[in-house]
């Protein structure tokens, strides 16, 4: 589901249009690389002319073709050249030089246009899921996603860059080459090239065949990647239930089986190379029996015959890849409708800042299903005065995250209205409405930094005074004090370093730094002890005076102070009141209360301290 006032409404790609797309930028550079490679292909073909015009008219005094007679004379002539043959040899190394130069800029400029098109690519793909709804993102697999982006965008990059020009230069090698073989020998030509279909067939068969391998070793290598990344994440899980071996042997078991399917595929290849080795073989053996023949009954000369050779041997080798190629181009075509599948998701458009939002947040009446035919939220209607406080509670699905949710406009409701200052979210822009809201996630991702980065991350320009500031009202100043490196101290990946209640503090300054007129806290305080919690929510009245506050969370004590209290149950408001008020009535939310109070003593300390 996404805002369809918000989203980018553009034709969708298909794979020749996405590619094209992808191309901008680099096009000339791959066009000057193809040329360059063309240019040394055909200068790799005139070689064997030489080296025939040499056997023929310089060592075997045949006739000299009119077609080099000017060049003969710009040497000095026939005899010049009997009499030195260092100026033949002097015009092949010459030419080698020009080819080394052509080859080196036709590399130079095909990397180079490879690196434009993958730089394009990966900015194009990241900016691009950075702005898609977040109702996408829960649907598509996090792992599925990272390997459209690298390992399909490699896919696409090689081929362009690597194959397709191969493919170019190997159709201009082919070209050449029977233009010459055929030239040279009409019918020794047709023989060679009546082998050109036999092998290019053969190369398509095995390697359309080889295709469900290599696809089937793709997905393995990726299993393989889910249980290092799984143990490497979770190794303190592992650790915690010793179960090392068991993790070792589950990935050992796999790697054993993804080796094993690689060996299989190798030796298949390794029985296409042999078998192809033979065909090109025969197919040799063939041009110089019937060849020599010709020589012999004066139907060829000696010369006509190397350079027929040499040209039989150039080509040869390109066809025997043509096989490969095509059957890449079929895998080129798979990664490009992976990625396109991306490109056409409908983005969000943030909009412009419009300042800041102020007045009542109320929700009229609203539904909201993840799945279709699923309800999560059935008719809820509910009123947040501006700078009060609303508290939720109700149990696990109940959908109290969902409301949060809703309320940061991170998905649109599928029935009902939200507003904010009277005016419905969907209208708001998505920038304007985020940057008015402060969320405290339910779990607060920590990122790889130090803690001050994690915490100054939501502004620019965020000064250390206001770090510590917000970390003081979370009540995590002394915990960050504590580290070795203060506010210095680099967290781990995910916050590994920092117990469950610091990360939740973290988040909880990281939000609380934004200075937002709207705040959500979404059952932040879980992992954090009652003292704790009694804490920072008298730090909150204080830091957040004026603000409106929606505080979801499990404890009663959490909620018990706010101006009003909504008990969620199967998706609908089931009560809804002041603490006191929901007492009385004596439903839900007291027998939440009973049952809670009946636990710890430490909370029914709280409670009469609080009273």
């Amino acid at each position: 589901m996404t805002r369809s006032t918000n989203a980018v409404n553009r034709p969708e790609f298909t794979k020749k249009g996405l590619l094209k797309y992808f191309l901008k930028g680099s096009v000339f550079l791959f066009a000057i690389g193809i040329v360059a490679s063309i240019i040394m292909t055909f200068l790799n073909t005139v070689i064997p002319k030489i080296i025939e015009f040499t056997i023929d008219c310089v060592l075997d005094n045949g006739e000299v073709p009119s077609a080099y007679a000017q060049i003969v004379n710009m040497f000095g002539g026939i005899d010049a050249l009997k009499n030195g043959m260092w100026i033949i040899a002097l015009v092949i190394i010459a030419i080698a030089l020009v080819m080394l130069i052509f080859r080196y800029c036709s590399m130079y400029f095909t990397h180079r246009a490879n690196q434009v098109l993958m730089h394009r690519m990966r900015n194009t793909l990241f900016s691009h899921i950075q702005r898609l709804p977040l109702s996408w993102q829960t649907k598509n697999n996090t792992g599925d996603i990272i390997q459209r982006c690298t390992s399909d965008a490699d896919t696409i990059s090689n081929f362009v860059s690597g194959q397709l020009v191969s493919l170019i230069r190997i159709i201009m090698l082919l070209a050449l080459s029977l233009v010459f073989m055929f030239t040279t020998n009409v019918k020794l030509a047709a023989i060679a090239a009546a082998f050109i279909p036999v092998l290019i067939g053969y190369s398509l068969w095995y390697f359309f065949k080889a295709h469900k391998g290599f696809k089937t070793c793709d997905e393995q290598e990726g299993v393989l990647s889910t249980y290092a990344q799984e143990n490497l994440t979770g190794v303190r899980v592992v650790r915690a239930f010793g179960r090392e071996r068991y993790e070792r042997d589950k990935f050992e078991k796999q790697n054993s089986f993804y080796t094993g399917l690689w060996i299989k595929l190798e030796r298949f290849m390794a029985m296409y190379w042999t078998s192809s080795d033979l065909i090109a073989a025969l197919q040799l053996l063939l041009i110089v029996v019937l060849g020599t023949v010709y020589c012999v009954n004066g139907h060829m000369s000696t010369g006509s015959l190397v350079a027929f050779i040499a040209y039989n041997t150039m080509m040869i080798g390109p066809v025997r890849q043509l096989g490969r190629i095509i059957s890449n181009l079929s895998k080129a075509g798979v990664s490009l409708g992976r990625i396109a599948e991306i490109m056409n998701a409908q983005e969000e458009v943030y909009g412009d800042d419009e300042g800041k939002l102020s007045g009542d947040i109320a929700f009229e009446n609203v539904e909201f299903e993840y799945e279709q035919d699923k309800p999560v939220l059935r008719g809820v209607s509910f009123t947040v005065p501006q700078g009060s406080t609303l508290g939720i509670i109700g149990g696990t699905g109940s959908g109290k995250s969902t409301v949060a949710c809703l309320m940061d406009g991170l998905y649109p409701a599928t029935r009902g209205r939200i507003t904010v200052g009277g005016r419905d979210i969907n209208d708001i822009p998505p920038a304007t409405l985020r940057k008015n809201i402060g969320f405290v996630l339910q779990e607060g991702y920590i990122y790889s930094r130090t803690v001050a980065e994690n915490i100054g991350i939501a502004v620019d320009d965020c000064g250390a005074d206001d770090i510590k500031a917000a970390a003081r009202v979370a009540c995590v100043d002394d915990n960050i004090e504590g580290f070795a490196s203060g506010y210095d101290t680099v967290v781990g990946e995910r916050g590994v370093t920092l117990s469950g209640g610091q990360k939740q503090r973290v988040a909880i300054a990281r939000t609380l730094i934004r200075d937002t007129p709207y705040v959500i806290f979404d059952d932040s305080l879980s992992a954090v002890d009652s003292d704790t919690d009694s804490k920072i929510r008298a730090n909150l009245a204080q830091k957040t005076n004026g603000v409106t506050t929606v505080i979801i969370a499990h404890r009663i004590t959490t909620v018990m102070h706010a101006d009003k209290i909504i008990v969620m149950d199967g998706g609908k408001v089931a009560e809804s009141g002041t603490h006191a008020q929901l007492l009385e009535a004596n439903g839900i939310y007291k027998r939440i209360y009973d049952l809670q109070m009946s636990l710890p003593e430490d909370i029914l300390k709280e409670i009469e301290n609080d009273r």
